[in-house]
C-alpha cells in the first residue's frame, strides 16, 4: 500500500486534505513517573488524525481490535504527552479506507504485549504514512522482549478490551450478549479500556473485507 504524502510546512496554499499526525502517549503504570526519566517505561500510545485518536487493544475475537476515542482521553490510562509527527496530505475518505484496511491485520485476539501491542500499531501507521518510526523509547519494553516479561504485572500481560461485544456486530446479531456485570473479577483488575465513569465513547473500526484489502493500492 502506498504511503500518504508528507506535507511541506512551507507550502502556504490552502489544502483541505492536509492534516496533523500526532502521537499521544499514556502511562500504563505509576512507576513510569520514576522510570521515564531514565528512558524506560510501560506506555500505551495512539495516533491522532482529524480529531480522532486510533489505538489497538485486545479481546477474544478474530475481528478488529482497532478503536477510536477522543484525543488524549483513552480510558484506563493516564495521559502523559503528545509528539507532533508532522503533517500528511490525505483526504478523510482515503484515511478511513487506510485505517479500515490496516484493521484487518490487527484483530483483538492477536494482541500481545511484547510482540504485537498498541505501540507496534502506532508505529505501523506512522511508517506507512510517512516512512518514519515513532520514538524508540515509547516501545522499548517490547524490544527488550521476553527478558523482562516475567517482571510485568499479570494484568498488563493479558490486557482485554472491555465491552467489545457491544461494538462488533455481524448483520443484525451481536457476537455476544455479555454485559459489564458478567465480567469476572480477574478481568475487572485489567486496566485496558475500562473507563471509570463510563462516560468515554470507544468506537471500534470495522476492518475492510479481504477482497477490498487486496484491491487497495
Amino acid at each position: 500500500m502506498g504511503k500518504g504524502k508528507v506535507s511541506n510546512s512551507s507550502h502556504n496554499e490552502s489544502n483541505d486534505n492536509e492534516t496533523k499526525l500526532v502521537l499521544n502517549i499514556y502511562d500504563l503504570t505509576p512507576m513510569n513517573n520514576y522510570s521515564y526519566w531514565i528512558g524506560f517505561g510501560i506506555f500505551h500510545s495512539g495516533i491522532e488524525v482529524r480529531g480522532k485518536e486510533y489505538g489497538f487493544g485486545a479481546h477474544d475475537f478474530s475481528i478488529s481490535g482497532v478503536f477510536e476515542v477522543e484525543p488524549k482521553c483513552c480510558p484506563g490510562f493516564s495521559y502523559r504527552c503528545s509528539i507532533s509527527l508532522g503533517r500528511i496530505n490525505m483526504s478523510s475518505s482515503d484515511f478511513r479506507a487506510f485505517i479500515e484496511n490496516l484493521a484487518s491485520d490487527y484483530h483483538g485476539n492477536t494482541y500481545h504485549l511484547i510482540s504485537k501491542n498498541c505501540n507496534h500499531f502506532s508505529d505501523d501507521i506512522v511508517y506507512k504514512l510517512t516512512g518514519k518510526h515513532i520514538p524508540r523509547w515509547v516501545n522499548r519494553l517490547a524490544r527488550l522482549g521476553s527478558l523482562f516479561s516475567c517482571l510485568l504485572p499479570e494484568s498488563l500481560q493479558a490486557t482485554r478490551v472491555k465491552k467489545v461485544p457491544e461494538y462488533h456486530q455481524i448483520g443484525n446479531e451481536t457476537l455476544s450478549t455479555t454485559t459489564p456485570s458478567e465480567i469476572d473479577e480477574t478481568e475487572q483488575e485489567n486496566p485496558l479500556l475500562s473507563p471509570k465513569d463510563g462516560s468515554v465513547d470507544i468506537n471500534f473500526v470495522k476492518a475492510a473485507p479481504s477482497d477490498c484489502k487486496a484491491e487497495m493500492p
